[in-house]
């Protein structure tokens, strides 16, 4: 499991990233460089990280179904996502 302040930067991250979103694509258009480094270092989505929905976990991140590759697995044992069936683990 992820620390709960982990969690919280990274919700904190998104907030700031959707609240400067239409700013920097304006800039960015603009061509204005210097104004684009003004803007709040968290506010790029490029700082973003992509986290397990169920543990947080960082690592092993499997993007089509949102969660770890350990909670896929254990999901799919215990029959939770339909048309996965083991092979040999």
């Amino acid at each position: 499991m992820a620390k709960e302040s982990m969690k919280a930067r990274e919700v904190k991250r998104a907030k700031l990233v959707a609240r400067y979103a239409e700013k920097r694509a304006r800039l960015k258009a603009e061509g204005d460089y210097e104004g684009l480094q003004k803007l709040p270092k968290n506010a790029s989505p490029v700082r973003m990280h992509n986290r397990c929905k169920l543990t947080g976990r960082p690592k092993g991140y499997m993007r089509q179904f949102g969660i770890s590759r350990i909670s896929f697995r254990e999901m799919a044992a215990a029959g939770l996502i339909p048309g996965v069936r083991k092979a040999s683990w």
